[in-house]
C-alpha cells in the first residue's frame, strides 16, 4: 500500500489516493470489509479517460495481479479469465489458437473488469453489440459479500455493473464468449466520403454487410466539405485472402509499439499540427481500397505509440464522446460546424453507427450516431463549447459516455440515462453504506454519502 497521485488518461484533474495492490481475487475482496472514510474503488489498467478510477482521500484496489485465464469450454470458446487479465494478454495468447475477443475498444490495454465496468464497445456494436453483451457470467466482490452473477439469476445487478463504473462492486473474474477466426488480418475496405450526409449515407446503406465500421472525420473541414471523411469498414478475413507467404502462418500476431513519447514533451497537438495531419490523411485514403490488415492496425492503430497521450502536452486532453438518436443528425452537424468556426482542434474526431440499446441503465450505447472527440484541455474556449454540447446532446435524447467523462453537470445525468433510478436502487441493495467511491461518483451523486458500519 502506498500514496499515489492519479489520473485517467487523460491526464487532467489528479488525485491522491491510497492504492493497494493485492495478490489475489481474495485479498481484492476483502478490501471491501473494512473500507476508510473515503470508501474504495477498482481500477484496472487506467485507461478511462476522465475521474472514473480515481478516489481522492480514499482507497484504490488495482486489479492487476488478478490475471488467470483458462478455457471453461473451449469448443464453445468460452474464456475464464481474471478481472485484471488485460485484453492484449488474452488476444497474445488466443489469437494463434484462432480466436478474438467479440467486442475490443480502440486498445489493447483495457482489463476484463474495466471493459464490463464501462460496457466498452468497438466498431462492430451494429452488429453484436457491447462488451457486456459476451459475458455469460461474472465473479462480483460486494461490500455484501462475494456471488457469481449471471444475466439469468440476477440481470438487475449484472446489467447494473456493466457499465456501472465499478460502483456495484469489485469485478474479479469474468467467463467471455469468445470469436472464432481463421486469421490474424482484417480484410479492410476504405473509402472517402465527401461531406457528412455522404458519410452517413454510406454507413446507413453499407454498414450491416460488415462486421465492424468506423469513420474518420476531418473536424477542421468547412463549407462543402464540412464532415468529409475516411470510412472504413472490415471483415476478419479468411486463409484464402491472405497473400501467399501470409498463408503459411495465418495466425501469427506479435503486435509491437514501434515508438515511444518522452515523459516531457510540450502539446504536440494544435490547430496547425492537426490541419496538416487531416489535409495528409484524407489525401492518403484511396476513394475505394480493399486491403488486407494486421489485427493491431486495424483495431488499435494507436497502442504502436506508447504514451501517446502525452503528444498534448503537461495540460492533457479531454475525450468527449457522445450519442444521439438517429434522427438527431443536426447535432453532429452543429458540432462539426462549431468545431470549425472556433478552430477547436481534435486529432481524433470518430464518427459510429450504434445498433440497438443494451440492457444496462447506465450503458452507454444506444441507437444513433456516436461521436468521439479528442481535444486539448487548455484550449481557449473548450469548457463553454462542451457545457453547451452537453445541453444540445441531452435535449436530443442523447447522452456522454461516462467512461470518457470528467467534466459532466451533475444536473444532466438523469436527463441523460432515463434509468438511473433503476440502477440506484441496485446500488442501495448492494452497497447500502456507500463502501464504493470515486471521484466520478461523487462529482455526479452516483454513490451515497458514506457511512460507519
Amino acid at each position: 500500500m502506498g500514496t499515489e497521485v492519479l489520473t485517467g488518461w487523460g491526464r487532467t484533474a489528479p488525485t491522491t489516493a491510497e492504492v493497494v495492490r493485492p495478490a489475489d481475487a481474495g485479498s481484492a475482496a476483502a478490501m471491501l470489509a473494512s473500507p476508510g472514510s473515503r470508501g474504495v474503488i477498482a481500477r484496472g489498467l487506467g485507461r478511462s479517460y476522465g475521474d472514473a478510477a480515481q478516489n481522492a482521500g480514499g482507497t484504490v484496489v488495482a486489479t492487476a495481479a488478478l490475471d488467470r485465464m483458462s478455457w471453461s469450454d473451449e469448443a464453445a470458446g468460452l474464456l475464464a479469465v481474471g478481472g485484471g487479465t488485460s485484453l492484449d494478454a488474452i488476444l497474445r495468447a488466443l489469437v494463434p489458437r484462432g480466436w478474438f475477443v467479440p467486442v475490443s475498444p480502440g486498445t489493447r490495454w483495457v482489463s476484463v473488469g474495466g471493459a464490463i465496468a464501462a460496457d466498452v464497445h468497438g466498431k462492430n456494436h451494429h452488429a453484436e453489440g457491447s462488451f457486456a453483451s459476451h459475458v455469460t457470467s461474472l465473479t462480483l466482490a460486494t461490500p455484501a459479500g462475494t456471488r457469481e452473477v449471471t444475466p439469468s439469476d440476477d440481470p438487475d445487478l449484472f446489467w447494473a455493473t456493466a457499465g456501472g463504473m465499478g460502483l456495484t462492486g469489485i469485478i474479479l473474474g469474468a467467463t467471455l464468449r469468445m470469436l472464432p477466426i481463421e486469421t490474424s488480418r482484417v480484410r479492410v475496405v476504405t473509402e472517402r466520403a465527401a461531406d457528412l450526409d455522404d458519410v452517413m449515407a454510406r454507413m446507413s446503406s453499407g454498414d450491416a454487410g460488415h462486421r465492424y465500421s468506423v469513420a474518420w472525420i476531418d473536424c477542421l473541414a468547412q463549407g462543402r466539405a464540412l464532415g468529409r471523411s475516411v470510412l472504413t469498414r472490415g471483415d476478419h478475413a479468411r486463409v484464402d485472402e491472405l497473400p501467399a507467404a501470409a498463408r503459411q502462418h495465418p495466425l501469427r500476431f506479435d503486435p509491437s509499439s514501434h515508438l515511444s513519447v518522452p515523459a516531457f514533451v510540450p502539446g504536440l497537438v494544435n490547430r496547425t499540427t492537426v490541419r496538416l495531419f487531416n489535409e495528409g490523411w484524407f489525401r492518403k485514403a484511396k476513394s475505394h481500397a480493399t486491403t488486407i490488415e494486421p489485427i493491431s492496425s486495424f483495431f488499435h492503430p494507436l497502442d504502436a505509440v506508447r504514451g501517446w497521450n502525452r503528444l498534448y502536452g503537461p495540460g492533457g486532453f479531454v475525450q468527449y464522446q457522445f450519442v444521439v438518436p438517429l434522427a438527431a443528425v443536426d447535432i453532429v452537424q452543429t458540432t462539426l460546424q462549431r468545431l470549425s468556426a472556433l478552430r477547436l482542434p481534435s486529432f481524433l474526431a470518430v464518427l459510429k453507427r450504434f445498433g440497438p440499446a443494451d440492457p444496462g441503465p447506465l450503458s452507454f450505447p444506444m441507437p444513433g450516431w456516436t461521436l468521439a472527440l479528442d481535444l486539448p484541455a487548455r484550449l481557449g474556449g473548450l469548457a463553454a463549447f462542451l457545457d453547451t454540447l452537453d445541453e444540445l446532446v441531452a435535449g436530443a435524447g442523447g447522452r456522454v459516455y461516462l467512461a470518457k467523462d470528467g467534466r459532466l453537470r451533475p444536473d444532466l445525468l438523469a436527463h441523460m440515462y432515463p434509468r438511473l433510478g433503476e440502477w440506484k436502487a441496485v446500488r442501495d441493495r448492494v452497497d447500502p453504506q456507500g463502501v464504493l467511491q470515486s471521484d466520478l461518483a461523487r462529482r455526479l451523486g452516483l454513490t451515497l454519502q458514506r457511512r460507519a458500519a
